[in-house]
């Protein structure tokens, strides 16, 4: 789906339009860890499902 230029605008919240250069900084560095945290999810996902132990795990 191509979007022009004026729909990403029409989009965006108008206090992110009006962000400073160091909001659009820290806003940034939210994102890129959110997404490092969402892909680190993912990998505790798959490794806890491919997780196989060589002794059965109890319970006391």
């Amino acid at each position: 789906m191509d979007l022009t230029l004026q729909q990403i605008v029409e989009g965006l919240p108008k206090s992110l339009l009006n962000a400073t250069d160091k909001d659009l900084e820290g806003f940034q560095k939210i994102i890129e860890e959110t997404i490092k945290l969402r892909e680190g999810h993912r990998n505790l996902q798959r490794m806890v499902k491919n997780f196989t132990p060589s002794t059965p795990i109890q319970r006391s």
